[in-house]
């Protein structure tokens, strides 16, 4: 058997397989054989079939499944022997993609085309120059993260008149169109907070109301939308296209909420024993965990910056033509060529990403190790207990943990991923120069969220 490469361009190849019959006829018999000692035929005992019958019956098939083993087999040990950098799988070429007979077998020949990785650099060093923002923690930053905290451990009364930030408790109507009761319509008790309502005409209705008090709401507009919509008035989400946009609301209870006072003891459940003693300690403390809160997200919008500046100024052409037909061949359900045009380009520059990163870590030999990997897992798991102020297994469970949770594909792929983007982002940091800019909070929120 003889593969051969034939160059069409720098992006391009032609892999031919040349086939003999020295290759192929012992298997091809040997399986015929085989056959014929199983092959139940009326009129002949088993394992006497001839087997000019059997070569009738299942020579080509058999010939076939002979010829694609030999050929795939070929063509992944040319790959691999000859370091190609190959894009998607060989295929077959359409206007001589077989030469051959398979009713007269003799010498046959595969051609496939190949499309080749490019050869590029990645234009990344100490010279490279890129912002990195931080959240400006100012002193309005650190009064709400205080006022939450205090919020969060106080304690709710019962108030005279709503206020901006009060629960309002009250009964739910649905209204007809005209504004009287809907005869059968919704009737369901519930809480609202104002502090998150964000439609100003309908926290302004509400502000000053007292218990027994009426005013006409629409629920969308007093809640989160969707779920929370849906558990406000008692029904299911699937229900809240057929109600009405019109609600009486009663005012039944308003609950204040009493702020925490600034002692020893709300210090000790915030820090633990010691650990802040005054509210200037507070504040200070309020201000470093702020500043290492954002840490993570100030990495991500680095990490998108030297993205989208590699991808946009990284010369680095693809074989699209080939890539667009094994785009083609290879996807599971039918897809169309208009389909494939309009959706190439985000294929296109994620496969350009793809080659740059594995540059970047060819280049600087960054790896992945498996032992990192379970380091990196049993260090998400710890950290999901602590979400939930529980303390973490013991290491060896841990770690028999985090191995069970790499033998499943889909995480083990998400896990890698994870793990190679901190390894990118680590070295970003470690080589190119950084130039640190403090932006206030909110539009750090908004461009963290793009």
């Amino acid at each position: 058997m003889k593969v051969t490469r034939e160059d069409v361009d720098a992006l391009n190849a032609i892999l031919k397989v040349e086939v003999a019959p020295s290759d192929y006829e012992e298997k091809v018999k040997s399986t015929l054989n085989n056959y014929r000692k199983s092959a139940k035929v009326p009129g002949f005992r088993p394992g006497n079939v001839p087997l000019g019958y059997i070569q009738k019956q299942y020579g080509k098939a058999v010939l076939s499944d002979e010829l694609n083993k030999l050929v795939s087999d070929a063509l992944n040990h040319y790959i691999v022997d000859n370091k190609l950098n190959v894009l998607g799988n060989p295929i077959p070429r359409v206007e001589d993609g077989f030469v051959g007979d398979v009713e007269k077998p003799d010498v046959f020949q595969f051609n496939y085309d190949i499309g080749l990785s490019p050869t590029f650099n990645v234009g990344l060093s100490s010279k490279s120059k890129y912002d990195y923002l931080k959240v400006k923690v100012d002193e309005k930053l650190i009064d709400e993260q205080v006022n939450d905290l205090r919020r969060r451990y106080g304690k709710l009364s019962s108030g005279e008149k709503v206020g901006p930030s009060d629960l309002v408790l009250g009964q739910f109507v649905e209204l007809a169109d005209d504004g009287s009761i809907l005869e059968g319509g919704i009737m369901h008790s519930s809480t609202i907070s104002l502090e998150f309502i964000e439609d100003k005409a309908t926290k302004d209705a509400l502000i000053g109301k007292v218990v027994g008090d009426k005013v006409e709401v629409d629920p969308a507009k007093v809640s989160r939308g969707g779920k929370d919509t849906a558990a406000m008035l008692g029904i299911k989400e699937d229900q809240l296209d057929s109600i009405s946009s019109r609600f009486q609301l009663t005012v039944t209870d308003i609950k204040v909420m009493e702020l925490a006072e600034l002692t020893d003891e709300l210090f000790t459940r915030l820090f633990g024993e010691g650990s802040v003693s005054s509210e200037k300690e507070l504040r200070e403390r309020v201000k470093s965990d702020l500043a290492g809160m954002f840490v993570a997200d100030s990495d991500k919008l680095l990490t998108r910056a030297v993205y989208e500046d590699l991808i946009e100024n990284t010369k680095l052409d693809l074989p699209d033509a080939f890539l667009k037909r094994w785009i083609k061949m290879s996807n599971e359900k039918q897809i169309t060529d208009e389909q494939i045009e309009l959706e190439y380009d985000s294929y296109a520059k994620g496969l350009k990403w793809q080659l740059i990163q594995g540059e970047i870590f060819k280049t600087n030999e960054i790896k992945l190790e498996d032992q990192e990997a379970i380091a990196f897992t049993k260090g998400l798991i710890a950290s999901n207990y602590a979400q939930y102020g529980m303390p973490a297994p013991e290491d060896a469970e841990l770690t028999s943990s985090a191995i069970n949770i790499l033998k499943n594909k889909d995480e083990a792929n998400r896990i890698y991923d994870m793990l190679a983007e901190n390894k990118l982002t680590t070295f970003f940091k470690q080589t190119v120069k950084l130039n640190e800019k403090e932006i206030s909070y909110d539009d750090f929120v908004k461009l963290a969220a793009k």
